[in-house]
């Protein structure tokens, strides 16, 4: 989904027109996470879900938060413990996956990227 950049200009006759400018688009933004389990719900629906122990962020503390798995494929070679870099919507009322890729260990006081 792209960013719609509107402008206004002024026409001959003294009034205001919007124009819309070619779509711009938005960069996925990843978060840094380290996997804790992936479930799949018990229920009628059996849901896969991933548990994804986020870095902290702005002095607030580790959290753990789940994702729904819409295609399982995402999650191939991903296994429990493995430190990953991810994307995420709100879709359908659930925090859902998007993607999803491995990254290199997020070591105490050291940036990380």
């Amino acid at each position: 989904m792209g960013v719609v950049v509107l402008w206004v200009g002024m026409e001959a006759g003294g009034g205001a027109r919007a124009f819309a400018a070619d779509p711009v688009p938005a960069e996925p933004v990843y978060t840094l996470a380290r996997v804790v389990s992936v479930d799949r719900d018990g229920g009628s629906g059996g849901k896969l879900y991933v548990r994804l122990r986020l870095l902290p962020r702005a002095k607030l503390p580790f959290t753990t938060q789940t994702f729904r798995v819409v295609d399982q494929a995402l999650l191939a070679g991903v296994s429990e413990g493995a430190w990953v870099r991810f994307t995420a919507r709100r879709l359908e009322g659930e925090n859902t996956l998007t993607a999803i890729q491995i990254a290199e260990e997020c070591k105490r006081f050291q940036p990380c990227q």
